[in-house]
């Protein structure tokens, strides 16, 4: 790690108080420069804290290869980011920390405890511990015209413009702005000649224009066992198994997510018309086997009844047949069961921005050198989600958000370092 001599003195700004922030803030200080965090909200760490309610997912165990590969178009990039700091170096950090670390059934890599908190104010001692000081409420307006050195501030007690030797951005997309990720540092860097791609909704749920009947009845029901399919150009359907969730406006869960990039994409083209996407209702059983089971004579009983009895089709899955299927094509069973193994949605939009569990866009990796430091402004590093990458849930959002701000904290100390 860079570090700069005894006789040298430098004080660095880390704007952002979330996992990448922090960990800047860390390797700065460990480099032995005076490092102050300063974030808009009262506490630091409160998208962290609140991804941590339903279980802390850290980072996952699957191979490498497999991991970079999570992070799409954009894995070149992240690649050396992970190679400097991958999940098992991540979980070594956290044992330092005294927090256990275990794998779930999925690969994903929890706290034993299951909490985001206690390892948290872990981290939070440690820092202070080695100088770090934190500053709240303190939200970045910018740089004061004519001294690009000096940060500008809105604090409780006014106006404050901070000199700062270096800084690092770590402000987050514009994800749940409540918490912190407003996405208001967007032309901030673009006045200074930084190329931002347009924030997205990412790991987002979509709408659908259902019928009032179904999504009266059927809101917050969980779809289990079921598949969604893309189509590709070529007429061949990508399938991938998992659970989602039917809500008031449309459906999200982590299959949905798994898969929003996509769908975000070919909606894109639509203007507004939106996509299709598949719907398997019936994953493990053959589109012969369904055709068998819809065929077989039922007698007096209701085709209701018979799909619930020879499929086991009830309850939500039931309510989308009727939902999406005209009384014409419920009557011919091979229409049916080809619905059944294939049951059209029709896409309308991503959720709004504001709700979704991360965003895509931000800084080109193209407007940052190898430490992720700006061309356009030396001596300004970016990193975490306000970078131009996207990963779906699973540990992959973190992993890439503690490695950028370890690089963005280790280029700070090596730009400081070459200037004497």
């Amino acid at each position: 790690m860079p570090q700069l001599s005894e006789h040298q003195t430098a004080a660095v700004a880390v704007i952002g108080g979330g996992p990448a922030g922090l960990m800047a803030a860390e390797a700065l200080a460990a480099g032995g420069v005076r490092v102050d965090v300063y974030d808009a909200m009262p506490s630091v760490g409160r998208k962290f804290l609140m991804a941590g309610k339903g279980g802390m997912n850290l980072t996952h165990a699957e191979p490498s290869e497999r991991f970079l590969a999570r992070y799409g178009a954009r894995a070149a990039q992240i690649a050396p980011l992970l190679h400097r700091f991958d999940a098992a170096a991540l979980r070594r950090w956290v044992h330092e920390l005294g927090i256990e670390t275990f794998v779930g059934s999925s690969g994903r890599v929890f706290p034993s405890d299951m909490k985001a908190a206690p390892l948290l104010r872990a981290w939070l001692h440690r820092l202070r511990e080695a100088g770090v000081r934190l500053h709240m409420r303190h939200r970045w307006t910018g740089w004061s015209a004519g001294a690009p050195s000096t940060l500008r501030f809105t604090t409780p007690e006014g106006e404050k413009e901070i000199r700062a030797d270096a800084v690092i951005l770590a402000l987050g997309g514009a994800s749940w702005p409540r918490l912190g990720s407003d996405g208001a540092w967007v032309p901030k860097l673009e006045a200074h000649g930084a190329r931002v791609l347009p924030l997205e909704p990412s790991n987002c749920g979509f709408d659908i224009d259902w019928s009032a009947h179904f999504s009266g009845r059927f809101a917050g029901e969980p779809l289990k066992s079921v598949a969604i399919g893309l189509q590709n150009g070529d007429g061949s359907v990508d399938w991938r198994p998992g659970e989602c969730l039917v809500t008031g406006t449309g459906i999200e869960g982590s299959l949905v997510y798994a898969l929003s990039a996509r769908i975000r994409e070919r909606l894109k083209p639509g203007g507004g018309s939106g996509t299709t996407i598949l719907l398997d209702l019936a994953p493990g059983l053959s589109p012969e086997r369904v055709l068998e089971e819809v065929a077989h004579p039922r007698g007096a009983r209701s085709m209701s009844s018979h799909l619930q009895s020879r499929l086991h089709l009830a309850g939500v899955k039931a309510g989308l047949l009727r939902e999406c299927v005209s009384k014409e094509d419920f009557a011919v069973p091979e229409t049916l069961a080809g619905h059944i193994k294939a049951l059209p949605l029709r896409v309308l939009r991503p959720r709004p921005i504001a709700e979704v569990i991360s965003s895509a866009g931000g800084v080109a990796f193209e407007s940052l050198d190898a430490h992720l430091m700006l061309t356009a402004l030396p001596g300004v590093f970016c990193a975490g989600e306000m970078l131009d990458w996207e990963a779906p849930t699973g540990g992959y959002l973190l992993s890439a958000c503690f490695a950028s701000g370890l690089v963005a904290g280790e280029g700070a100390l090596a730009y400081l370092a070459a200037r004497g």
